[in-house]
C-alpha cells in the first residue's frame, strides 16, 4: 500500500492500550495500524477489534518483554477466550494477521471436530479440557488421583482460571467414556479385517497379588503391517478351574465377535494352559472356525521355552552359580583385593575392560553374563586362590576354598555358559523388531534342536542329564508347534520349502520324507481352505464352478443372467480348456519358480503386499500364517523370570476401570504410534 499521502488519526476514542505502540494511519477510506517497533501493518478498522493488535504484540520480537502484562490481564483473557491443552505453532509469514495456527493432538477426529476450540469465541470448552485431561492420564499412566492433589490443583488454577477442576470420580467416569468410544472404533476396526486374528494370552499380577487376563489380537491389516492390540484385561481368581478360565476366553471372543475369526491361540507351555487351548479348541472345531483340523490353533511361546530351558540349566549348577556370585561380592568389596585382582589380570595378560560383577537374579542374561565374565578371568581366580595370604581378603582360607572351582566345576560352567549363549542369542533375534513375523522362528530353533541333539552326547553324566531335562520340554515345544513354523518358512519367498528340505534330514534322520511330506500336505491342505469362496480368486487360476441343483453354474465377475450373452459360452470353453490343459494353482507357481534373492533389507509383508494379484489365495494364507506371534513376550521381558506387573497406582481401582485404562492406553499409543 502506498502509504505517502497517509495521515496519522488522533483520536480520544482509541482507549485501548494496545495503541501505545501502535499509530493509526488513515489512506482514504482504509485504516491501517503501525506497529512502532516493527512497522508491521495490521488492520486498523474499528470493526476489527483490538485482539489481532494485542497477539501481535505479544509475539513481536523487536519489542522488550517489559509491561507484556497488562495485554493479557485476567479480564482480557477472559473476553478474548483461552486456549485448551494444546500444542501450537506461529506462522510469522501469514498474511492474515498473524493468527495462531491450532496443531491438536490427534487422539479423536471426531471428537475434535464437535468439540475444536474456537480463538475467536469468547467460550471455554470445559467439555474438551475435561476430556484431554482424562487422555492425558490414561496415555501417560497416571494415578486417577492426581486430579485432587494440591499441586496439580493450584497448577491448573494458575493456568487456567475457567477450568472446573474436577473430581477423581468424575475423570474415573471421563476415563471410561474414552474407553467406551475407543472400543466402538476398535469393533469396526476388527470387523473390517481382511484376514484372521491370532490370539495371545498373558498374566498381570497387582501390586496386591490379584491377577488379571490380558487377551492381545494379533494380526496383519489390509496395508499388510503387523498390529497388535489389548482386547480385554479381565480380573481372575487363581482358584478358577481350567473350564471356568477358557469360559472366560470364550465370553471375550464371542464379545467382540471375533471367535470365527480367530486362526490361532499362544500361550504359556504349562498343563493349564493345555487343558484351556484344549477346550477352546473343541469349541471353535464344532464350529468349523478352525483350519487344519485345528493344527495350527495351539502355539506355545517360543521365548517362554527357552527361558525355562535356561532356568533348567542354571539350576543344574546352582552351587557353581551362588560360588561365582560371592566370589565377585568378595572382590568388588575390597579396593585393596580389588586391585590386586587388576595387576594379576595383567600378570596372566587379559588385557579386556570387563571385570567380575554380581548379577541380577531375576534377569538370567544378567547371570549368563556374570558367569561369562568369570570364565574370561578363570586364570585370575585361580592364581588369586594360590596367592590368598597375600590378598589381606577378609576370607579364611577354609572360607576362601569352599568359594573356589574345581577343575570339573570349570568345566560344566564352562558347557552350560554355551548352551546359555545360544538361547541369548536366539532370543536377541526374537526381539529384535518389535513385531516379529512368524517366517524368522523356524531356522533358529531347528539350529537349537540340532545343537541338544548334539549336546546329549557329552560324557559328563551330569551335563547329559541336564540336557535331556531341556532336550525333553523343546521336544514337547516341537511336536506342538513345529508345522506351524515349517509352513510360515514356506511362505517366504527366500527359502520356500527348501529349508525344510535342509533341516530336516539333519533333525529326523531316515525319517525326514515322512516328516517332510507331512509338512507338505499340511501346506496343501491349508491352501485348500483358504481357496473354498476365496474373494481373491482370479482368471489366472481358471473361473470358479459353482455346483448347485445337479449342474454347473459359471460363476461371472459381472451380471450374466442374460441368456443372449453370446460370450457365455466361450468362457465356458476358455474354463474347460485351460482345465484340460492342467492349470496351475498359485501355490505350485510359487513353489516351482526360483527363490527371491536373500538380503538384509527383505520386507516379507511388503513382498507379499506386492504379490498378492499374483498369488491372490496364497497371500490370504501368507496374512494368517505371518500374523501368528510365535513369541509373545515383550523384547524388554525376554529375559525375566517373572511377568508383566500392573501399576500401583491404578492396582487399587475396581477391575472395570482397570481394563478401560489398560486397553485405551494401548490403543490410543497405538494410533499415536501410527
Amino acid at each position: 500500500m502506498d502509504m505517502s499521502d497517509a495521515v496519522i488519526v488522533k483520536s480520544s476514542r482509541l482507549k485501548s492500550v494496545v495503541w501505545n505502540d501502535f499509530d493509526r494511519i488513515k489512506k482514504g477510506d482504509t485504516c491501517v495500524a503501525v506497529c512502532r517497533h516493527c512497522k508491521k501493518k495490521l488492520s486498523g478498522s474499528s470493526t476489527s477489534g483490538t485482539s489481532h493488535l494485542r497477539n501481535h504484540l505479544i509475539r513481536c520480537q523487536r519489542r522488550s518483554n517489559h509491561g507484556l502484562a497488562q495485554y493479557i490481564t485476567a479480564r482480557e483473557k477472559r473476553k478474548e477466550g483461552t486456549l485448551a491443552i494444546a500444542n501450537f505453532n506461529l506462522d510469522q509469514d501469514s498474511n492474515k494477521d498473524d493468527t495462531l495456527n491450532l496443531v491438536n493432538i490427534k487422539f479423536e477426529q471426531a471428537q475434535l471436530k464437535e468439540e475444536s476450540l474456537n480463538t475467536g469465541s469468547s467460550n471455554f470448552d470445559q467439555r474438551r479440557s475435561r476430556f484431554d485431561l482424562a487422555r492425558m492420564i490414561i496415555l501417560h499412566g497416571y494415578p486417577l488421583a492426581m486430579v485432587e492433589h494440591v499441586g496439580f490443583r493450584a497448577f491448573i488454577k494458575n493456568l487456567q482460571p475457567l477450568f472446573e477442576l474436577v473430581t477423581l470420580n468424575r475423570v474415573e467416569a471421563d476415563c471410561i467414556e474414552i474407553y467406551e468410544k475407543e472400543r466402538k472404533k476398535m469393533n469396526e476396526m476388527l470387523d473390517k479385517l481382511p484376514g484372521k486374528i491370532s490370539l495371545s494370552a498373558d498374566v498381570w499380577t497387582a501390586t496386591d497379588y490379584a491377577e488379571y487376563l490380558c487377551l492381545t489380537s494379533n494380526y496383519i491389516d489390509e496395508s499388510w503391517q503387523l498390529r497388535k492390540r489389548i482386547l480385554n484385561f479381565i480380573q481372575i481368581d487363581p482358584s478358577h478351574t481350567q473350564d471356568m478360565l477358557s469360559q472366560a476366553v470364550m465370553s471375550c471372543l464371542m464379545d467382540w465377535d471375533i471367535d470365527r475369526k480367530l486362526f490361532s491361540m499362544i500361550l504359556d507351555s504349562t498343563s493349564t494352559c493345555d487343558n484351556i487351548a484344549s477346550r477352546i479348541g473343541e469349541r471353535l472345531m464344532q464350529n468349523r472356525f478352525l483350519y487344519c483340523k485345528g493344527q495350527l490353533f495351539d502355539i506355545r511361546c517360543v521365548v517362554d521355552i527357552l527361558n525355562v530351558m535356561s532356568q533348567i540349566a542354571l539350576g543344574g549348577i546352582s552351587e557353581i552359580v551362588n560360588k561365582i556370585r560371592e566370589t565377585s561380592r568378595y572382590i568388588k568389596s575390597s579396593q585393596t583385593v580389588l586391585g590386586k585382582f587388576h595387576e594379576m589380570a595383567k600378570e596372566v595378560g587379559i588385557m579386556t575392560q570387563k571385570c567380575l560383577f554380581q548379577d541380577n537374579p531375576t534377569q538370567w542374561n544378567s547371570t549368563y553374563s556374570m558367569l561369562e565374565a568369570a570364565l574370561e578371568f578363570k586364570d585370575v581366580l585361580i592364581l588369586l586362590k594360590e596367592n590368598i595370604g597375600d590378598c589381606n581378603i577378609s576370607l579364611s582360607e577354609g572360607e576362601w576354598e569352599r568359594l573356589s572351582l574345581s577343575e570339573v566345576e570349570w568345566e560344566r560352567l564352562t558347557t552350560v555358559t554355551g548352551y546359555l549363549k545360544l538361547f541369548v542369542e536366539v532370543i536377541n533375534i526374537f526381539t529384535r523388531s518389535k513385531y516379529p513375523t512368524a517366517n524368522i522362528y523356524f531356522p533358529e530353533l531347528c539350529d537349537v534342536k540340532l545343537h541338544l541333539i548334539e549336546w546329549c552326547k557329552n560324557s559328563d553324566a551330569c551335563i547329559s542329564s541336564l540336557v535331556l531335562k531341556m532336550r525333553s520340554k523343546f521336544d514337547e515345544y516341537w511336536e506342538k508347534c513345529s508345522l506351524g513354523l515349517a509352513v510360515a518358512a514356506m511362505l517366504d519367498p527366500r527359502f520356500k520349502m527348501k529349508l525344510v528340505d535342509y533341516y530336516y534330514p539333519q533333525i529326523y534322520g531316515s525319517m525326514s520324507a515322512s516328516r517332510i511330506e507331512e509338512v507338505f500336505e499340511g501346506v496343501k491342505d491349508l491352501y485348500s481352505e483358504h481357496s473354498i469362496g476365496s474373494p481373491l480368486a482370479s482368471h489366472d487360476q481358471g473361473l470358479a464352478w459353482q455346483v448347485g441343483n445337479g449342474s454347473s453354474q459359471l460363476c461371472l465377475p459381472w451380471s450374466a443372467k442374460d441368456s443372449r450373452d453370446r460370450l457365455m459360452g466361450f468362457d465356458k470353453y476358455l474354463h474347460e480348456t485351460s482345465q484340460g490343459e492342467g492349470a496351475k494353482s498359485d501355490l505350485e507357481k510359487y513353489l516351482e519358480e526360483p527363490l527371491f534373492p536373500r538380503n538384509v533389507d527383505f520386507n516379507i509383508l511388503n513382498w507379499w503386499k506386492v504379490h498378492t494379484p499374483r498369488y491372490p489365495v496364497l497371500s490370504m494364507m501368507a496374512r494368517n500364517v505371518l500374523g501368528i506371534p510365535m513369541s509373545k513376550v515383550a523384547p524388554e521381558l525376554a529375559f525375566n523370570y517373572s511377568g508383566r506387573t500392573l501399576d500401583r497406582d491404578w492396582s487399587s481401582l475396581s477391575s472395570a476401570t482397570v481394563q478401560a485404562l489398560v486397553c485405551s492406553q494401548d490403543w490410543i499409543r497405538s494410533e499415536l504410534e501410527n
